[in-house]
C-alpha cells in the first residue's frame, strides 16, 4: 500500500489536535459560484442578525448554521408546470438519483457555453466573427450526511476579442481556464476539470481535498486569495468554534510556474512545469452578528530543487496564523503575504467591507513597498425594489505587490502565470455593479474604470472597461441561461496615442454560468 505523503500525514495529525461529531448538511458546489448566480445567495446572507462566515468561498455548512439556502436558491422559483419534461427543461436536475432516506444522491448537469459574436473595435480591420463553444458535465452527490462529492470537466474551442488572444499568447494560458492548444491557426483548444471531495469529520471540523480555487473575502475582487488563476490541487481544513462565531481554515496547495522543471526535454514526451507549494491561512470572527473581521496569511513556499522536488520544513506545515511572519518575514526567499478583512451590515440588506494586504514593507527591490487595500458597500432590494442590487467597489494595489522580494519570478504570489490576488496585479480601480432579476428575466451591468501608474517596462495607461446584457434564465439548477449583450472596453496610454485600443463586443451565448471568469482587465 503506498503511503500518503509524509506533508500530509502532518498535516492531519496537527489538526486532528482541534477535534471534537456532526452532520453535513447542504450541498454547494466546490468553486466560488458565478457573481451574479450568487446573488441571491449573498441575499440571503446580508442579514443583521446572521452568523454565517462568508469571507471565505467556496462556503462550508456546520453543524450550526443553516446553509439551505446557500444550495437551494432555485427553489424560490416556482414549477412552470407539472409536465414532466418541461419541469425537466425549467427547473430540475438533468439526471437525479437519490435514496429515500435521503442517504444517497447523485446529479448530473452538463457545462455548456455556446457563444457567438462580432468585435467592432480598432483592433481589427472589419468586424471580426468571434466565438466560443464550451461542452462538459458536472456531477454532484452525497453520500450520507457528512460526505459530498464533485467533479466537473468541460472542453472549449474559442476565438477572443484581441485583448484576450494577446494575453493568451503572452501568458500561454487562456485566463483562468488553463493552457491552450493552437485551433484552426487563430483560436484556442483547452480544457478545465475540476474534483473535490468535502468530509465533515466532526463537529467542529471540515476536510475537503481536491482540484480546485478558493476566494477570500466579500467583494468582487479580492487582494488575498482570489479565484482569477487556474484550478489548482489543494487539502483545506475549515474548523468552527465558539458556537459559530470563529472558523479557522488552512490550506495547503501545490501551484505551478509554467517553466520547464528540466533544461532538456526528453524527445516525444511532454515537458513538466516547475512546481512550488503554498499554505494558506484564514481566520473569520463574528464578534456581535452584524460585524465579521478576517485575518489573512499566505505563503508561497520556496520553489524546488533540480529534480523539481519541493524541501519542505517544519515551518510550511505551521497551521497557526502569523506564526510564520514572525519566523520567515516579508521579505525572504519564502515569499508571505498578510492581511485583513472586514463586513459591517449596519441595516438589513446593506454590505459595507473591506480588504488590506501587505507584501513587501522593505522596498527590498528598490521599486516600492507591496500593499493594497479595498472598500466597496453592497445593496440588495435597493431603492425598496426587490432583486435589484447595487455595488461600487474601490481597489488600490502597488506596482510590487505580489512579487518575490528576492531576484526570481518563481517566487511571485502566482499559478499558471496569473496573479493569486488582485485580478490586473496592480492599478487603481473604480467598478459599479447592478443586477436586476424579476422572476427569470435578468439584466445587468457594470462599469469598471483601472489606472496603471507604468514602471521601468511598462507604460502609464488606463483601461475603460462595460458591459451589459440582458437574459433569461432557463434552468435554475444549474443556472442555464440564455442571454444578449455587449462588451465595450478601451485602453488608452498617456504617453503614446499609438497604441490605443478599442474593443466593442457584440454577442449572444447559451450558457451554464457556474464559475466565474476574469475578462476584465
Amino acid at each position: 500500500m503506498v503511503k500518503p505523503p509524509a506533508y500530509l500525514r502532518y498535516t492531519v495529525l496537527i489538526t486532528l489536535l482541534f477535534l471534537s461529531i456532526s452532520h453535513f448538511r447542504a450541498q454547494f458546489y466546490g468553486q466560488p459560484a458565478d457573481y451574479s448566480f450568487s446573488l441571491l445567495t449573498q441575499k440571503q446572507l446580508a442579514r443583521a442578525d446572521s452568523v454565517l462566515h462568508t469571507g471565505i468561498q467556496p462556503y462550508i455548512p456546520f453543524w450550526n448554521t443553516n446553509y439551505q439556502h446557500v444550495a437551494d436558491t432555485h427553489r424560490i422559483f416556482k414549477y412552470i408546470t407539472r409536465d414532466y419534461a418541461l419541469d425537466k427543461v425549467f427547473f430540475q436536475h438533468l439526471i437525479e438519483i437519490k435514496s429515500r432516506d435521503p442517504w444517497f444522491c447523485l446529479r448530473v448537469d452538463p457545462i455548456l457555453n455556446l457563444e457567438t459574436g462580432k468585435d467592432f473595435g480598432n483592433d481589427t480591420l472589419s468586424a471580426a466573427r468571434l466565438s466560443v463553444n464550451t461542452r462538459g458535465f458536472i456531477i454532484s452527490g452525497t453520500i450520507g450526511k457528512d460526505l459530498y462529492i464533485e467533479s466537473t470537466f468541460s472542453e472549449s474551442q474559442g476565438f477572443f476579442p484581441r485583448y484576450i488572444s494577446e494575453f493568451a499568447n503572452a501568458t500561454s494560458v487562456i485566463p483562468g481556464q488553463g493552457r491552450w492548444k493552437v485551433f484552426k491557426k487563430t483560436g484556442y483548444d483547452y480544457a478545465n476539470a475540476t474534483g473535490i471531495i468535502s468530509w465533515q469529520a466532526c463537529k467542529h471540523l471540515n476536510i475537503q481535498a481536491g482540484h480546485g480555487k478558493q476566494k477570500i473575502g466579500d467583494g468582487y475582487r479580492s487582494l488575498l486569495l482570489s479565484d482569477n488563476a487556474f484550478n489548482y490541487p489543494y487539502i483545506r481544513f475549515t474548523q468552527q468554534w465558539w458556537k459559530g462565531r470563529l472558523q479557522y481554515s488552512h490550506i495547503y496547495a501545490s501551484l505551478m510556474n509554467l517553466v520547464s522543471a528540466s533544461t532538456r526535454v526528453p524527445v516525444n514526451t511532454e515537458r513538466l512545469f516547475q512546481k512550488k507549494a503554498a499554505a494558506f491561512q484564514y481566520l473569520s470572527i463574528n464578534p456581535v452578528k452584524y460585524l465579521n473581521i478576517g485575518f489573512f496569511q499566505g505563503l508561497i513556499w520556496r520553489t524546488p530543487d533540480e529534480r523539481n522536488r519541493v524541501q519542505f520544513s517544519a515551518e510550511y506545515f505551521n497551521p497557526v496564523l502569523f506564526t510564520n511572519l514572525i519566523n520567515l518575514g516579508l521579505n525572504r526567499t519564502n515569499n508571505m503575504l498578510i492581511g485583513s478583512t472586514l463586513k459591517l451590515i449596519p441595516v438589513q440588506k446593506v454590505v459595507l467591507y473591506g480588504q488590506i494586504m501587505a507584501d513587501d514593507l522593505s522596498n527590498h527591490l528598490g521599486n516600492g513597498n507591496g500593499w493594497g487595500f479595498q472598500g466597496g458597500i453592497k445593496y440588495f432590494d435597493a431603492l425598496t425594489i426587490k432583486n435589484l442590487f447595487l455595488q461600487a467597489e474601490y481597489n488600490s494595489v502597488s506596482g510590487s505587490a505580489y512579487q518575490s522580494p528576492v531576484a526570481t519570478s518563481m517566487q511571485d504570489y502566482t499559478h499558471y502565470g496569473q496573479y493569486l490576488g488582485f485580478t490586473p496585479g496592480s492599478g487603481n480601480e473604480v467598478l459599479v455593479i447592478s443586477d436586476y432579476k424579476y422572476k427569470r428575466l435578468i439584466v445587468n451591468a457594470r462599469y469598471q474604470q483601472q489606472f496603471f501608474n507604468g514602471n521601468s517596462t511598462t507604460l502609464p495607461s488606463s483601461t475603460t472597461y462595460r458591459a451589459a446584457s440582458v437574459g433569461y434564465l432557463i434552468n435554475p439548477a444549474y443556472n442555464l441561461n440564455v442571454s444578449v449583450g455587449v462588451l465595450s472596453r478601451s485602453k488608452t496610454f498617456s504617453l503614446v496615442n499609438g497604441f490605443n485600443s478599442y474593443t466593442n463586443y457584440l454577442y449572444f451565448s447559451i450558457r451554464t454560468s457556474l464559475f466565474n471568469t476574469y475578462y476584465d482587465f
